[in-house]
């Protein structure tokens, strides 16, 4: 039997294939062997390089977590302060046509709550301590002003969820008051996030995943 020269592209392949019939099917009717006959590969070929549908959830969740992460983008540009950084980040977040297709595949999150389950723990352990680096940054530089960096830092995930109507539903004039409110509390607790071309891109956003 011929050795696979490139391992990372298979795993790749897997984690494209499971993240497809996850959203599509739902974790708990996906098997190993789906995602084998996806590929055209045999059970063992996935076993070899994942132990379990647990593990493949895992990387699913933390590749989605690195690809559609904003932060690499803006954590080494030396021309924006902390808070400027948090800014483009969001904007860069919601721009990401990517990340937008996604949003509107995850309509099925609340019938799948693995995927919901692990998806807020790669948020919390992946996303949250990036969002805390750019506020302690904006803390440094005078930008940022709040005792409770990490508190927000560990909401802002949360809020995201919040946003979403495939997780809880709501109408156009809704969801824009969920984003004032949201702009009102950070701003209040000293971290003005959102300036009016951001809140005027998360309605634009929001009002295209509720269409």
């Amino acid at each position: 039997m011929s050795r696979n020269k490139y391992p990372e592209v298979t795993v790749e392949k897997i984690l494209a294939a499971a993240e497809r019939l996850f959203l599509q099917r739902g974790y708990d009717q996906t098997t190993i062997q789906d995602i084998a006959k996806e590929l055209s590969m045999t059970k063992g070929a996935v076993y070899h390089h994942f132990a379990s549908k647990e593990e493949i959830l895992e990387a699913v969740n933390q590749k989605m977590a690195n690809e559609n992460n904003p932060f690499n983008l803006v954590k080494e540009r030396t021309d924006l302060n902390g808070l400027e950084k948090l800014q483009l980040a969001i904007v860069l977040n919601q721009s990401s046509q990517e990340k937008n297709t996604l949003a509107q595949e995850e309509i099925p999150l609340l019938k799948n709550p693995q995927i919901l389950a692990a998806s807020i723990d790669a948020n919390r352990r992946y996303l949250s301590p990036q969002w805390l680096k750019l506020m302690e940054e904006g803390i440094a530089d005078g930008s940022i002003k709040t005792a409770y960096a990490r508190e927000l830092a560990e909401v802002l995930p949360l809020l995201e969820l919040w946003l979403m109507p495939s997780v809880f539903p709501a109408t156009d004039v809704e969801l824009k008051r969920r984003v004032a409110f949201i702009g009102e509390l950070f701003a209040k607790m000293g971290v003005p996030l959102f300036n009016e071309s951001i809140t005027q891109l998360l309605k634009n956003t929001l009002e295209d995943i509720n269409s």
